[in-house]
């Protein structure tokens, strides 16, 4: 073999190796099942905490709470005026609030893993908790605070372990330009052969 032939040899070798990076091989099945039955396990016992914590009437407080559609209001008011361990104790409890919702999305739902996927779901189910309890539950106000500070709290839940605990479990999911780079790549990395040119037909000469 010539050294042109070996050399598209290993050429070619390369071409089949993944360009992108090798893929994480997903979880078994068995562990997979057993991961999402441990998630859906703890989203059940996350309801019912959520439930309490935010549909339990309050009447002491009916005369006492205000309903806020302007983002920061709520905020900047315990900054101003409360005092610090209750300032801690409303923000840190709402953002403590959001961070299974970032945790347990991921392995409960596949599709709903990423960042933006993640606070859209966040975003949709905690404003529907807020209007719930506002219109049904004495004492209780939709605030638009307590919505960011849930997304706040979801999506850092999701940086911190959802995001490596989805792709732990589930296989890692491919996008287009995930496919459109290995495309490139890989033709960048094929070696490149001339067209063979065929010799013109001669016309037989008379003899």
């Amino acid at each position: 073999m010539t050294s042109s032939g070996a050399r598209r040899g290993e050429q070619a070798k390369e071409a089949v190796v993944p360009v992108s990076g090798e893929r994480r091989r997903p979880a078994h099945p068995a562990v997979r099942a057993l991961a999402m039955v441990a998630a859906f396990a703890g989203t059940v016992a996350f309801s019912v905490v959520l439930a309490r914590l935010t549909l339990e009437p309050s009447a002491a407080s009916a005369a006492l709470v205000h309903s806020n559609v302007h983002p920061g209001r709520s905020i900047n008011a315990y900054l101003d005026g409360t005092s610090t361990i209750e300032a801690v104790r409303q923000l840190g409890g709402n953002l403590l609030l959001g961070v299974p919702f970032g945790v347990l999305l991921p392995v409960l739902l596949p599709p709903a893993r990423g960042l933006l996927r993640v606070a859209a779901v966040t975003v949709c189910l905690m404003t529907l908790v807020e209007l719930t309890q506002g219109a049904l539950v004495t004492g209780r106000v939709f605030d638009i605070d307590d919505v960011i500070l849930n997304t706040a709290g979801a999506l850092l839940g999701y940086l911190l372990i959802g995001r490596r605990l989805g792709r732990a479990v589930h296989p890692r999911r491919r996008h287009w330009w995930h496919r459109l780079t290995r495309h490139r790549l890989t033709r960048r990395r094929l070696p490149h052969r001339r067209p063979r040119v065929r010799p013109a037909a001669t016309e037989p000469r008379d003899t």
